[in-house]
């Protein structure tokens, strides 16, 4: 196996991505939570001086991101304090009228073309696979994306777990196979799938979890699921732990939507890459529906 070393201090920025990229990020985060945590509504100018920007240009900002302005969000949210957030169900129906559990399926406006890798290649750790990788800023923070020749094979958000972590947790996952950096090959995959294009995914994992992979990728966007639901949908109502391991060993980010499986109680539960990150993905995805900005 090719180890990835430490990274040293020098090395934790992201070498081509814009500055901003990863201070807006943080920056909205920071936002969010100062709104979830507020007793009562917040004026602009206030949320503004905490951030430390002017009203005129946080409200760009903000609005830019989350596709509302911080008004409409905080009266959105002020709408679902009531009950849990995001905790609308997608039914088998939809989910099967959405992808058909043909191995391919639209999510945020992206077409996905997917293929599992062979069982032996599985068992033996992905060892004769060649895999490179890259870090880059995405809309959700700080990102580490690996790929085969086939696609896109790991995707894990480090805003919250740190670069090395998310390195050592993929790269566990396929032991034996051989890594290495290569930006030039992994920003085009990268920069499609963010931007609405053509991603190539390349699922690595055994046939169970390659199930409810595919049972993640039929969710609608705007829409959750619960580990009991999403084990019904795969016609095995009583594997909801098993369910709940193959959603946490999900190696793809995003793009494989396991932050759309909420708890029974609708709950957000556990996020392997953070539940802040969660947080962020289903907050600017029911932003992004009609309802919300109507």
């Amino acid at each position: 196996m090719t180890q990835i070393a430490p990274l040293s201090a020098a090395q934790t920025s992201l070498p081509d991505a814009a500055p901003e990229d990863r201070y807006h990020y943080g920056l909205i985060r920071r936002a969010i939570e100062e709104i979830r945590a507020a007793e009562a509504p917040l004026s602009l100018e206030d949320l503004a001086t905490r951030m430390q920007m002017s009203p005129a240009h946080f409200q760009r900002v903000f609005s830019a991101w989350a596709g509302i302005s911080p008004k409409r969000y905080q009266q959105f949210l002020a709408l679902t304090r009531a009950r849990p957030l995001l905790t609308a169900r997608a039914t088998t129906e939809e989910s099967a009228a959405a992808a058909g559990l043909s191995g391919t399926g639209r999510l945020h406006d992206l077409v996905l073309r997917w293929e599992a890798m062979r069982p032996g290649d599985v068992a033996r750790g992905g060892a004769g696979v060649e895999i490179a990788w890259d870090e880059l800023a995405t809309p959700y923070g700080p990102a580490v994306v690996m790929a085969t020749e086939r696609g896109i094979c790991g995707l894990a958000f480090t805003a919250e777990t740190g670069r090395d972590a998310a390195l050592a947790d993929l790269t566990a996952r396929w032991p034996a196979a051989q890594y290495h950096r290569d930006p030039a090959r992994i920003r085009p995959l990268a920069e499609a799938a963010f931007e609405g294009g053509a991603a190539r995914l390349h699922i690595m994992g055994g046939p169970f979890q390659i199930k409810v992979w595919e049972a993640l990728l039929a969710i609608p966007e705007g829409q959750t699921t619960s580990y009991s639901d999403l084990a019904r949908s795969i016609d095995a109502p009583r594997a909801s732990r098993a369910v709940g391991t193959a959603v946490g060993r999900n190696p793809i980010a995003w793009l494989i939507p396991c932050h759309r499986v909420l708890r029974k109680d609708g709950g957000l539960g556990g996020y392997h890459w953070g539940t802040g990150v969660k947080e962020a993905l289903l907050t600017r995805e029911a932003l992004r529906q009609p309802q919300a900005a109507d």
